[in-house]
């Protein structure tokens, strides 16, 4: 996951993508630690977490 996120900064891309990472086996620790933008236990709170990031105001 952080070498997606180090690809990302590499490219000069990673101000224009939002990173989610989770799932049964993260934890916001460990997400904390990818570099990623947010983290979420399941799809459903994923869902949630992406309109978050995106919107605009």
């Amino acid at each position: 996951m952080r070498r997606v996120v180090e690809a990302l900064e590499v490219e000069g891309l990673r101000d224009n993508v939002k990173v989610i990472v989770g799932g049964a086996t993260i934890d916001k620790k460990f997400a904390g630690k990818t570099g990623a933008d947010g983290y979420a236990k399941d799809a459903a709170e994923a869902v949630q977490l992406a309109r978050e990031l995106v919107s605009v105001g």
